[in-house]
């Protein structure tokens, strides 16, 4: 397998690798969607069917397929979420503390899950990026939690909201060397801009690869 880093010098290497994190998920998945590396979470069904949700994996999920990807040319699998803590059916009217929240059963139309939920949590509990981020974690390890360990480890990470939730890691970053000024909104552009230029030189796809042949 090629390691597409190898035509780069380690400066350029070093250069290319910082400036990914200046990317954002719609220039990321749109360098995924092109190489075949996967971003959407998929999940496998009890009939032993497997496919994609609706849900798709956290940036720093992603940006380590990429860079696995360019130092192998290996494409890694999706996460995929077990047959046995999938259900397709709403879950039952009725739910207690001991029962398991299974895929596909957090959502805000099943009432009954965040009644018991915001009951579990003396009324703390909300429905958002927390919470999701949270859940997905204990189903993308094979895990089904009881209502009673969700509530407990969203409350413990409500607390740690600053560290679990970074929407630009690249951003916090430049703010602790005092590098997050004004202008960077453009410095990502261009930094982005930079690893997208880099990235299709060195990993061209399929098709823009014969395109540069045939000339």
């Amino acid at each position: 397998m090629p390691n597409f880093l190898s035509q780069l010098t380690k400066g350029e290497q070093a250069r290319l690798l910082e400036e990914l994190n200046y990317m954002n998920l719609e220039e990321i998945r749109g360098f995924c969607s092109a190489r075949g590396i996967p971003y959407k979470i998929m999940a496998e069904y009890p009939n032993g069917k497997v496919k994609a949700t609706k849900d798709t994996d956290r940036k720093p999920i992603v940006l380590a397929r990429v860079r696995r990807y360019l130092t192998t040319g290996e494409v890694s699998p999706p996460t995929l979420i077990p047959a046995e803590i999938v259900r397709e059916e709403n879950p039952p009217a009725r739910l207690g503390r001991r029962d398991c929240l299974y895929y596909r059963w957090y959502a805000k139309e099943h009432q009954g899950v965040m009644r018991l939920l915001r009951d579990l949590t003396a009324g703390r509990f909300q429905d958002g990026a927390v919470a999701r981020v949270v859940v997905m974690g204990f189903w993308t390890r094979g895990e089904a939690p009881t209502f009673e360990e969700f509530a407990r480890s969203w409350t413990k990470a409500k607390t740690e909201e600053h560290q679990l939730l970074t929407p630009e890691y690249a951003y916090l970053t430049d703010l602790k060397h005092r590098r997050a000024d004004g202008g960077w909104k453009a410095l990502r552009t261009a930094k982005a801009k930079s690893a997208l230029k880099t990235l299709a030189r060195i990993a061209p796809t399929r098709r823009a690869a014969e395109g540069w042949l045939s000339r």
